[in-house]
C-alpha cells in the first residue's frame, strides 16, 4: 500500500495526478508566496530605492541637462550604486543611468545630469 500524499502547503490529502503538489490553486500560491518573501523584500526595496533616485534626477533636470554639486545630489538622497543600466563609449567613458535619466561624474567632481531621449 503506498503512502498517502500530502499538500505542501496545508498538509491536506491529495487526490488526482500523481506529481500534484498542492490541493488547490490557493495553496500553490501561498506556499510560493511565503518561500519567496524575503527575495520579494529585497526587491521591492531595491525598486524602491530606483524610483527614489529616479524623482530626484528628474527634480533637479527640468530642463533635460544639467550639472550638480554631488553634495546637491547626497543631500536629496540620491544612492550612487544603484542605478539601472551603464552605457560606455568606445573611448572608454562609462555614463550611468537610472531607467532614462543619466549621469556622469565630472572631473571637478560635480555631476552632469541629461534624459535620454532615444531608444535604440
Amino acid at each position: 500500500m503506498s503512502e498517502k500524499r500530502k499538500c505542501l502547503a496545508c498538509d491536506n490529502e491529495l487526490f488526482g495526478r500523481i506529481d500534484k503538489k498542492f490541493c488547490s490553486d490557493y495553496c500553490r500560491t501561498h506556499h510560493y508566496n511565503k518561500n519567496n518573501l524575503s527575495n520579494r523584500s529585497y526587491m521591492r526595496e531595491v525598486n524602491s530605492i530606483l524610483k527614489k533616485n529616479l524623482k530626484i534626477l528628474e527634480g533637479l533636470n527640468p530642463q533635460g541637462k544639467t550639472t550638480v554639486s554631488e553634495k546637491k545630489l547626497l543631500e536629496n538622497g540620491f544612492r550612487l550604486n544603484y542605478f539601472t543600466n551603464l552605457y560606455t563609449t568606445k573611448k572608454g567613458i562609462t555614463y550611468f543611468f537610472c531607467y532614462d535619466q543619466g549621469f556622469i561624474k565630472l572631473a571637478n567632481g560635480s555631476y552632469t545630469i541629461f534624459k535620454k531621449t532615444d531608444f535604440e
